[in-house]
């Protein structure tokens, strides 16, 4: 059955399906229990499953299509001129972005010479791989919170437990580690630069109300 000359249906209808859920599965794994588990930050989800969505469909698209080169070629340097107009994005969220790029492409141009088990390790190591490194302990994600600390008497050598005890109960943050600033004597203040890491930080119930941090990423 055709529609102005147009397949109504084509038998790659199947295989786009398989390879896209393929697609958002490995996306979600990648997204949603590797970088969001570690970071605890939601300002780059949405971002990152539309990216997934629109490069795998267009590039089956594409795909399909068989263009040529030269065709292709423009349509991919329009793409690239293209660039988020909002705040800076860190450098880890674009080596994510660039992850979640390169697994759209795979799985939608990938064709009959790259086998299924092919696919599937190529697919496994674009999630095994930054889940390693994320479990490093040098490559975890540190924040920082800037604390003006009013509590002076604290800041010598031997009331350091004391002092670390009371930022933690205080700020309800479990520190990895606090570096002394600029000490006021005459407001008898001090600056400290508490670090710590949002994967251990524990979760409690707030009724649906999100409550954020604006911190620093280190």
């Amino acid at each position: 059955m055709e529609i102005l000359d147009v397949p109504f249906y084509d038998d790659d209808l199947i295989k786009m399906g398989c390879r896209f859920v393929i697609n958002i599965a490995v996306v979600t794994i990648l997204v949603r229990y590797i970088y969001y588990r570690r970071s605890r930050s939601k300002d780059y989800l949405f971002s990152f499953y539309m990216l997934a969505v629109v490069v795998f469909f267009i590039c089956f698209t594409l795909k399909k299509l068989e263009l040529e080169l030269g065709m292709a070629m423009g349509l991919f340097a329009i793409f690239g001129v293209l660039r988020y107009r909002t705040d800076a994005m860190p450098v880890r969220e674009m080596t994510y972005m660039f992850i979640v790029i390169g697994i759209a492409v795979i799985n939608s141009l990938s064709n009959t010479k790259v086998s299924w088990s092919e696919l599937i390790f190529v697919n496994i190591g674009f999630t095994a791989i930054p889940a390693l490194l994320e479990s490093l302990p040098f490559l975890r994600q540190e924040l920082r919170e800037e604390i003006v600390y009013e509590r002076i008497d604290l800041i010598r050598p031997e009331n350091h437990g004391e002092l670390i005890d009371d930022l933690q109960q205080r700020t309800g943050l479990k520190l990895n580690r606090i570096e002394l600033g600029r000490i006021d004597l005459l407001r008898d203040v001090v600056t400290i630069s508490a670090y710590y890491y949002p994967h251990e930080q524990p979760e409690n119930d707030t009724g649906g109300v999100a409550i954020g941090r604006r911190v620093r990423k280190v």
